[in-house]
């Protein structure tokens, strides 16, 4: 048994742990979870797992093969600040029973392929990865999708379309408007405290929080910035902190979304990616070339612009998405990249040394789970790599200004979920080196969130009505 097995049944006694919850993500990104009583956790767990049925979980087994093993981390433990009883979690790979293999479409059996395969390319050892998702906190929302009734509504105080509605604790005036949400002190920002209390359960769990305001958006956009990690810790932080924002929002009487475009008409969320490769603790991406950054690290980002159509199928995976990636709303659509420019779609931001280089890709969202969405980035960043693909040159001007002309020569990311998923089933191979991702999974995701598009293609909107009903 390893030290991190036995620490964890150390920490169960010293807890006085009552039930240990097993945790993981689909596909889709969707966080599931199965709990087990205490002294169901003995060494063996650590080895043989535990079984569960995978037949309900989306794109995965059918019923007739649904037998699976979850297989939990134990450097993953944490006690649940959530839980009425002592309840510690554990993130847990998804194995074949069969063969006690990584399940082939299990997201973090994916995330751990990429960085075994990173470093047998020899190109470095390390994938250091720093996402920025951004939410809304809402105080209700509800919505109806139905033959004879369709609509979503949104209530928050705070929002630029509330100053109309009588609170019982008045209503003071004091919010942002459209776009007006970016640093205004209280009470215009009503969220302080509340992002504070998601920073200190952050905190309490390990993670190291860098920052936290409001956002640019009306209504309640909130960010919370966390230090970067590897690939596979960080794609765990992401998790563990949707979870914690998700909950103390709701213990506090609010809700939290981390779509990409809940309302029209102003800012969406979106979810930048910093990311560097280091081998031997040598930061990669530092050099004298064009931002500070090294030629390796120009390769890296022509990796990601040459496959972005295919790479927005897992880091912008829904049908909202798109509703983001449209020009005016600081929405980052143009495949360049540029020293401190943010309408850059990669941007190498201003460090103090070299020790910290790094690009930041900025047209992900937070909808999928970082497994998938760092993995892919990276994946293209190593083929960028192997191939010394250029980037061709920086883009230092205002991309949202362009003249049409100049515009035009500029390649952009996807403007919707199908073209995403054709791009994905063209351009797969640079995910398949080092069997990282398959062709049994990406077929099978392209099958599921082409249900989705096909969904949402047949519903009838009210726009439409508004457009279309009197002709």
């Amino acid at each position: 048994m390893s030290s991190a097995a036995q620490k964890v049944l150390d920490l169960i006694q010293e807890h006085e742990v009552e039930f240990v919850d097993f945790r993981f993500a689909d596909m889709l990104g969707k966080h599931h979870h199965v709990t087990f009583p205490a002294h169901a956790i003995d060494e063996g767990t650590f080895e043989d797992g535990k079984m569960f049925d995978g037949s309900s979980i989306t794109g995965w087994k059918g019923i007739n093969e649904s037998d699976m093993i979850l297989l939990p981390d134990p450097d993953t433990a944490y006690i649940d600040p959530f839980s009425a009883h002592t309840q510690m979690v554990l993130h847990c790979d998804v194995l074949e029973p069969s063969t006690m293999q990584a399940y082939g479409r299990d997201p973090r059996s994916i995330a751990k392929r990429g960085e075994a395969y990173l470093k047998s390319t020899g190109i470095a050892d390390t994938a250091f990865f720093g996402p920025e998702p951004e939410f809304f906190i809402f105080d209700s929302v509800r919505w109806q999708n139905d033959m004879g009734r369709v609509f979503y509504e949104i209530g928050s105080e705070e929002a630029a379309w509330s100053s109309r509605y009588k609170y019982e604790d008045n209503n003071t005036g004091h919010r942002p408007g459209v776009k007006g949400g970016y640093f205004p002190v209280s009470p215009v920002d009503s969220l302080g405290d509340l992002r504070a209390d998601m920073c200190k359960v952050l905190e309490s769990l390990g993670q190291v929080v860098e920052v936290h305001h409001h956002e640019v958006a009306n209504a309640g956009q909130c960010e919370i910035g966390v230090k970067f990690n590897t690939l596979v810790q960080k794609a765990d932080e992401l998790m563990t902190m949707k979870y914690v924002i998700k909950n103390v929002a709701h213990q506090n009487g609010k809700t939290v979304t981390f779509m990409p475009k809940p309302i029209v008409g102003d800012n969406g969320s979106g979810m930048h990616v910093h990311q560097s490769l280091s081998k031997d603790g040598t930061n990669l991406f530092a050099g004298d070339l064009y931002g500070g950054l090294s030629q390796t690290a120009l390769w890296y980002i022509g990796g990601i612009f040459k496959h972005a159509k295919a790479i927005n199928a897992f880091a912008n995976s829904t049908t909202n998405s798109y509703k983001r990636l449209v020009p005016g709303f600081e929405a980052p659509v143009m495949l360049a990249y540029s020293a401190r420019n943010r309408s850059a779609s990669c941007r190498i931001p201003y460090v103090s040394s070299p020790k910290g280089r790094r690009i930041e890709v900025r047209f992900p969202d937070p909808m999928n789970s970082g497994y998938l969405v760092f993995t892919a980035l990276m994946m293209a960043g190593l083929d960028g790599i192997i191939n010394k693909i250029d980037p061709g040159a920086p883009a230092d001007k205002d991309l949202y200004d362009l003249p049409p002309e100049e515009e035009k020569n500029i390649p952009q990311v996807c403007s919707s979920l199908d073209e995403a998923l054709n791009a994905l089933d063209k351009d797969r191979e640079f995910l398949k080196a080092g069997g990282v991702f398959t062709d049994d999974f990406i077929d099978a995701y392209i099958a599921v969130k082409m249900q989705e598009v096909t969904r949402y293609r047949a519903s009838t909107h009210p726009l439409e009505f508004q457009m279309y009903y009197a002709l």
